[in-house]
């Protein structure tokens, strides 16, 4: 299908065959009201898929604080629950 053009009408009748016409063909449809063209309608732009894979790359930012910080104390704070919650089990 290359260009084809219906009335609003027609459109409106076939509506839901024509967008699968148009997805699978290409082509484009001119809907006409009364003879003037109203719209034009076209197969949408395939996206393409991209992998997530550094997406926030650049947009993320950590303060050298929060990455040098010592957190060795509250990694002991866990094994103690841990280990309070293996003793009442």
């Amino acid at each position: 299908m290359a260009q084809r053009t219906i009335s609003v009408t027609e459109f409106k009748a076939k509506c839901l065959a024509l967008l699968a016409e148009v997805a699978e063909s290409g082509g484009t449809i001119t809907v006409t009201k009364r003879g003037q063209p109203l719209a034009t309608v076209g197969p949408a732009k395939k996206r393409r898929w991209r992998s997530l894979g550094g997406a926030l790359e650049g947009k993320v930012k950590f303060d050298d604080d929060l990455l040098m910080a010592d957190t060795a104390d509250m990694w002991e704070v866990v094994r103690e629950r841990e280990r309070r919650q293996r003793k009442t089990a």
